[in-house]
C-alpha cells in the first residue's frame, strides 16, 4: 500500500496538533458549505486547511468505520454467519433496508454492506454478535477511541443513527488514520458496487457505494465513508492523493444532498490549481402567491376554530332560458 509508511510516520504526527504553514496553506482557503472541515497532509502531518475542526458534533455514519475495527479487532471468524432480526431495525430514524427479516449473510458480507452502502441493519447486526452483545460492542468502540487519542469522540451506537455518536474533524483524522490499518476496510469502503446472494428467497440484490466520488475520474480513493442524519447534515471523510500527496479530508455538516461532494470537489480544485471557486447558489424557494397565500390563511384559520374550508365551487352553470 502505498501511503503506509506516510501513515505510519503520520499517526506519530497526530500526538499534537500541528500549526498551518505559510508555505502550504494559501490565505484565502476554499469555498465550503460545510460547518467544519479539516484537511491534512498524510505525509508531513501539516494541515492544510481547517474551519472549526475542533468542533463536535453528531458524526452519522462515519460511525461504521470505528465498528468495522472493533468487530476486525476482536478476529471473530468473517465465515460465520449472521442473521438480521427485528432488533436490528431502526427505530429511531425510521431509515429503509433491503436486508429483511430473516436474512442470513457471512460477517464479510455485512461489513462489506455497512462499509460500502453504508447499510444500517448490517452494521446493528455486526455490533450485536459482537462478543458480549451490543453494550460490549460500543464499550470497545469508546475504549478504541480513547486509544487512538480521540479525546472528543463519544460513541452510543454501531451505526451513527444516534446523534449522540459524537467527533471533531480533529479526531476523525486520526480515525481515518487508523483505520487505513486495515486492508478490509480499505477495499470495502471504496468498492464502487457490488451484489449480494440471498439465499432464503433466491434473490440476488445489487449495492452501490455511498459516495458517488469513488466512481469519479480523476479521484484516487484509498479510503473514505459517508454519513447522514439530520443532527449531523452531510458528513464525508476520505484519505486520497490529491495534488501529488496523500491527504486526509475530513468534511462535516454539509448543506444540501450534494454538499459534501461539492466541498471535496472545490478543495481538490484548490489544492490543485489554486483556483477558489464559488459556491453554488441557494436553491430557489417556491413561494407561493398571494392570492394562494390568502386561501392558506383562510384554510388554516378555519381549522383553528374547528370548522371546515368550504367546498370548492366551480364556476356557475348557465340558465336556459325556455
Amino acid at each position: 500500500m502505498k501511503f503506509r509508511g506516510y501513515l505510519v510516520a503520520f499517526a506519530g504526527v497526530c500526538a499534537w496538533s500541528s500549526p498551518i504553514h505559510a508555505d502550504t496553506v494559501r490565505a484565502a482557503g476554499p469555498n465550503l458549505l460545510s460547518s467544519s472541515a479539516l484537511v491534512m497532509d498524510a505525509r508531513s502531518g501539516e494541515t492544510i486547511f481547517e474551519k472549526n475542526a475542533g468542533t463536535v458534533t453528531p458524526i452519522a455514519s462515519i460511525t461504521k468505520l470505528m465498528t468495522a475495527m472493533i468487530v476486525l479487532d476482536a478476529q471473530q471468524s468473517l465465515d460465520e454467519p449472521l442473521t438480521i432480526t427485528i432488533d436490528d431495525l431502526d427505530f429511531l430514524k425510521g431509515s429503509r433496508s433491503r436486508l429483511s427479516i430473516g436474512t442470513e449473510l457471512p460477517r464479510r458480507e455485512m461489513l462489506r454492506l455497512a462499509l460500502m452502502s453504508s447499510e444500517n441493519r448490517a452494521a446493528h447486526a455486526l455490533g450485536r454478535y459482537y462478543p458480549g452483545g451490543l453494550d460490549a460492542a460500543v464499550k470497545a468502540m469508546n475504549a478504541k477511541a480513547r486509544a487512538l487519542g480521540m479525546q472528543h469522540t463519544r460513541f452510543a451506537d454501531p451505526t451513527g443513527l444516534s446523534p449522540e455518536n459524537v467527533s471533531t474533524a480533529q479526531d476523525l483524522v486520526r480515525l481515518v488514520v487508523a483505520a487505513n490499518d486495515y486492508p478490509l476496510i480499505r477495499e470495502f469502503s471504496t468498492q464502487p458496487a457490488g451484489e449480494v446472494a440471498i439465499e432464503s428467497t433466491g434473490r440476488v440484490l445489487q449495492f452501490s457505494n455511498s459516495n458517488a466520488l469513488v466512481k469519479a475520474e480523476g479521484w484516487q480513493i484509498v479510503l473514505q465513508k459517508t454519513g447522514f442524519i439530520r443532527e449531523a447534515g452531510r458528513c464525508v471523510v476520505m484519505l486520497a492523493q490529491i495534488a501529488s500527496r496523500p491527504v486526509v479530508m475530513v468534511l462535516l455538516d454539509s448543506v444540501g444532498r450534494y454538499g459534501r461532494i461539492g466541498d471535496a470537489q472545490r478543495i481538490r480544485t484548490w489544492m490543485e490549481t489554486g483556483e477558489v471557486l464559488p459556491l453554488p447558489p441557494p436553491e430557489p424557494v417556491r413561494l407561493a402567491s398571494s392570492k394562494s397565500r390568502g386561501k392558506l390563511v383562510k384554510a388554516s384559520l378555519k381549522r383553528a376554530a374547528g370548522t371546515k374550508a368550504p367546498p370548492k365551487r366551480g364556476p356557475a352553470k348557465p340558465v336556459r332560458r325556455r
